[in-house]
């Protein structure tokens, strides 16, 4: 690789990294270019995600001085990187379930938003509902008081109503 390319790889891989929430670093060794094709077709379902395979040293470059630092140590044999740019936990659900069938596709750590995340993480990460369920149950906890409050103010009137009902029908016995 002559130094241009690795300029235009330098250049390139600091722009994407730039607008990545999520990158994880995986070792792919012992998987074919058949392999590697058929994640990349699976990870083209998942909007805002990227897998490149990567030069160590040029990766170290590139991660060195920002918030993906901590992904400098993983940088060691045969890596690629998942990039995800919109939907973490979906770009992490794809990378966990091809490795699940993969043995040869092995989660080494990540960082997302800056944090440093472990294999285990990423993991966790990926079986984390999707956005749009996590969003509805958030949606359920703030309206919950609300809906409770509206609940006993309710239940007060209806209890008053009941007062008045039987003291109208202690009036009515009386007279």
């Amino acid at each position: 690789m002559d130094r241009a390319t690795k300029e235009a790889f330098v250049a390139d891989f600091s722009e994407k990294l730039s607008r990545a929430q999520l990158a994880v670093v995986t070792d792919f060794r012992g998987l074919d270019v058949a392999g590697i094709t058929e994640f990349r077709k699976n990870l083209s379902a998942v909007a805002g995600t990227e897998f490149r395979i990567v030069k160590n040293r040029l990766a170290q470059l590139v991660v060195a001085d920002t918030a993906f630092a901590g992904l400098g140590s993983f940088f060691v044999g045969t890596n690629a990187v998942l990039l995800g740019y919109e939907d973490a936990v979906q770009a992490a659900k794809a990378l966990t379930d091809f490795a699940k069938d993969n043995n040869e596709m092995a989660v080494k750590g990540g960082v997302m938003d800056g944090t440093l995340l472990s294999a285990a993480d990423v993991k966790a990460l990926a079986s984390l509902p999707p956005k749009e369920v996590m969003q509805s149950i958030l949606l359920g906890v703030l309206q919950a008081p609300a809906r409770n409050l509206v609940s006993v103010l309710a239940n007060a009137n209806r209890q008053i109503l009941n007062v008045l009902v039987a003291y109208r029908d202690k009036l009515d016995e009386a007279g």
